[in-house]
């Protein structure tokens, strides 16, 4: 094994070439380079266990932006993310090796170390769990200050690695960075150039932030001391396999370039096995635009993908000088789908305005921040909101990438592009969100039964993804009468949604098994009424007969000692709606009916012993209570009907129950038409008498006000009887009963209000639109004065 090459450019063997990962001048410059080294073997900073995956990266039917996805087998998932562009110096490597026959390989550390290494900086640095969370309450809370340190450490040495490109920038007479960069790298005319400037550049920043990561962040100058060492090793080895006058280029991060020599110390075998591991698997998944550029958060990223493709195009087409045209182009033509002119004339003034600022910064072509600054005063006259969108499109885009079948995936990401493909679903497998309403009915106007239950088995499919937590689907509300079969959903695909699916395969090796398996996991923790019956729902809508049996099972098991009304009336309301629609999506639910008959029958038992409670509890009750009504409507063949008005009447005549209970049911009763109006009048002036405590009086007209608005609003006997009872009231009382009634009138709408008020005006002698009119008037400055007043008045013990 050779011991002393040193890996420079004139040793005729070992050649570095450096780049920033997503530079279409770094590629087009490297594929230049490589074309005339023409190396036998590309080494590329990468995962080295992924080098399986470079054919298939660089096969026909690959488009990007894609990425390799490294995964922990067991839980917690950890993920790690190489992604590529069609402009990363990278992905152009490995086509010019598969165009020319060469040997492509990854040299950075494998997925299993590189995942551990990295969760344990994390750790280290406060931003993840470590164990002193589980230790005394005094560890807990020193572990926290000490993470918290250690995050503010952090985030302070970022800030000043940040400030110094900043600061160079600035001397450079440049606005930001980005715009340094582009202007001195990404129009650097020539290969050689390229190199040689970004290679003595990187070495003098490396320098200055080495100093930074030893003083203020020494895990990630380890962190990279250890990449480095192992990238070296790698490229011994490689040296070791090909002729005494063979050559290999080395692609690596331009941070790293003055580490790649072998005369400094290469990882032994010994440190080799000392590196933590965790098992991982590795996969290919399309990534997307928004992903790679930093507003996504990606640390690697650069301000406007797009634009860089377009800039990578132009190179291609040795024509570079075309940009500036082409994306005030762009920017116009998005202006113009969304109905804002732009003439051409506008365009071309705006690229002689880039063109002329680029020139003040003395480069050869504008950049991306003199070609905005250009659209915002050209074609949104100086106002960024006007373009914001268009502006949006041209820098970041919507693409999303695209693999060919047969390519690697995991089990379930296959069965995921089968069941997008079976259901019609792939054109929706884009970066633009699109809706998709669904018709759970059969289509009889289709020959195959495949096309007329196309809907119901489209719907089955999403809930099962939106069950696994895959972020493609999100299911929208719709209007009430389409309930029963209509579903809307919102379709939109991110390369979160694919991390999630691969995240599933833990779970199953297709879509179904994963859904049950999560279904299954549910149910064994379930110690909850209500939600078992919610797990049966879920299991209809996934389609998952086994899942709803062991659920129904469950739920069975858990009534037998259920006490609590308002789970039980949950568990039962979504028996109920199982039962009624299950049709629909082609599911026996006759099984389901006995536990809805038991159900409902236990809470209607426990109503009036479940009112003892208090006005915080009593919502849940209400609740209840108009789930339980609903059923008894809607199943009367089902449940025992009689047998729940019968204790409704025996709530509603109750004088030591909730007040506001009590109300409510009295307000079912007099909805059914079950409570003639003399025994009206008596209830209501029992209630409402001066001997009933005033927020006993007030809660019970609060209960009655929450049901059937309009059979209220048309009892002039009840009002008036309101009235002479607030009429009646003393001073301290009205003002214990106006805290009750306020909340009762807070949730009437303002025609309710307004037909209240004329009722009463009528009752009092006057023009009832006239006293609407006044009683709605806004309070004066006195008034609301005497309401503040009782912000101090002393309720006691209410």
């Amino acid at each position: 094994m050779p011991g002393d090459e040193r890996l420079s450019s004139g040793d005729g063997r070992i050649h570095v070439f450096g780049i920033r990962h997503l530079s279409p001048a770094g590629a087009y410059h490297l594929r230049a380079f490589l074309d005339e080294i023409r190396p036998q073997v590309v080494l590329v900073e990468g995962p080295s266990d992924a080098g399986d995956l470079i054919g298939q990266i660089a096969s026909r039917g690959v488009v990007p932006p894609i990425a390799i996805l490294a995964y922990t087998d067991q839980l917690p998932v950890r993920t790690l993310v190489f992604p590529l562009a069609s402009y990363s110096p990278e992905y152009q490597a490995f086509l010019w090796a598969a165009e020319n026959g060469v040997r492509a390989e990854f040299i950075d550390l494998p997925s299993d170390a590189a995942v551990t290494l990295q969760a344990a900086r994390r750790a280290s640095a406060g931003l993840e769990q470590t164990d002193r969370e589980e230790g005394p309450a005094a560890d807990r809370e020193s572990g926290q200050t000490g993470r918290q340190d250690a995050l503010a450490e952090r985030r302070a040495f970022y800030r000043r690695q940040n400030e110094l490109y900043e600061r160079v920038a600035e001397l450079a007479g440049e606005t930001d960075y980005d715009s340094y960069w582009e202007r001195h790298f990404e129009h650097s005319p020539s290969k050689e150039a390229y190199r040689h400037a970004i290679e003595r550049f990187s070495a003098e920043m490396r320098e200055l932030l080495e100093q930074e990561e030893r003083a203020h962040d020494p895990r990630e100058a380890s962190y990279n001391a250890v990449r480095e060492a192992y990238m070296r090793r790698q490229i011994r080895q490689a040296l070791d396999t090909v002729g005494p006058s063979d050559r290999i280029v080395v692609v690596t991060g331009a941070h790293h370039v003055s580490a790649m020599d072998l005369a400094l110390p290469v990882m032994s075998d010994e440190e080799l096995c000392t590196l933590p591991r965790s098992s991982t698997k590795l996969t290919l998944m399309p990534y997307s635009y928004y992903k790679l550029s930093v507003q996504s958060g990606y640390g690697a990223g650069n301000q406007a993908p797009a634009y860089f493709e377009r800039l990578w195009d132009c190179l291609n087409r040795q024509d570079a000088t075309r940009l500036p045209s082409l994306y005030l182009s762009q920017v116009a033509l998005s202006l113009r789908e969304s109905g804002t002119h732009r003439s051409t004339a506008s365009v071309i003034e705006g690229v002689r305005l880039a063109e002329s600022l680029a020139s003040l910064r003395g480069g050869s072509m504008p950049t991306w921040g003199d070609l905005r600054d250009a659209a915002v005063v050209c074609l949104g006259f100086g106002d960024l909101a006007s373009v914001a969108e268009a502006l949006a499109r041209a820098d970041i885009g919507t693409a999303i990438g695209a693999l060919p079948e047969g390519v690697s995936q995991t089990p379930i990401q296959d069965d995921l592009n089968r069941h997008l493909k079976r259901l019609k679903l792939e054109k929706y497998k884009s970066a633009v969100a699109a809706d998709l309403e669904l018709d759970l009915r059969e289509n009889r106007r289709v020959k195959s039964e495949e096309a007329a239950f196309l809907d119901l088995h489209r719907s089955v499919f999403l809930h099962r993804l939106a069950l696994l937590g895959i972020d493609f689907a999100r299911q929208q509300k719709i209007r009430q009468d389409a309930a029963t079969w209509a579903e809307h959903w919102v379709l939109q695909w991110t390369p979160e949604a694919e991390i999630q699916a691969v995240e599933s395969t833990l779970k199953g090796e297709t879509v179904e098994l994963a859904a049950a398996f999560v279904l299954h996991e549910r149910l064994e923790g379930c110690a909850d009424l209500s939600e078992a019956s919610r797990i049966i729902r879920l299991a209809c809508q996934c389609g998952l007969p086994k899942a709803m049996e062991e659920a129904r099972l469950t739920l069975q098991r858990l009534a037998v000692d259920a006490g609590d009304f308002a789970q039980i009336a949950a568990a039962a309301n979504e028996l109920s709606i199982l039962i009624r629609y299950g049709d629909i999506r082609k599911v026996d639910t006759s099984s389901f009916v006995p536990l809805l008959q038991q159900l409902f029958l236990r809470g209607t038992l426990l109503l009036v012993d479940a009112a003892v409670c208090s006005d915080e509890a009593a919502g849940g009750m209400v609740t209840g209570m108009n789930e339980m009504h609903r059923i008894s409507q809607e199943h009367p063949e089902e449940v025992d009907d009689e047998r729940w008005l019968a204790e409704l009447w025996a709530l509603a005549s109750r004088d030591d129950r909730n007040a506001k209970l009590s109300g409510f049911a009295f307000a079912i009763l007099l909805e059914r038409n079950l409570i003639s109006p003399d025994k009206c009048s008596q209830e209501v002036s029992r209630r409402l008498s001066p001997g009933i405590p005033a927020e006993l009086g007030a809660g019970w007209f609060e209960g009655v006000s929450m049901r059937n608005r309009y059979a209220l609003l048309s009892r002039s006997g009840l009002w008036q009887q309101l009235d002479e009872y607030i009429a009646s009231l003393e001073d301290e009382a009205f003002l214990r009963s106006l805290v009750f009634l306020r909340r009762a009138f807070g949730s009437f709408e303002s025609r309710e209000k307004a037909s209240i008020a004329e009722t009463l005006g009528v009752l009092w002698g006057l023009d009832g639109q006239g006293a609407a009119e006044q009683l709605q008037e806004p309070l004066s400055e006195d008034e609301r004065g005497k309401l503040d007043e009782l912000n101090d008045f002393d309720f006691g013990d209410l």
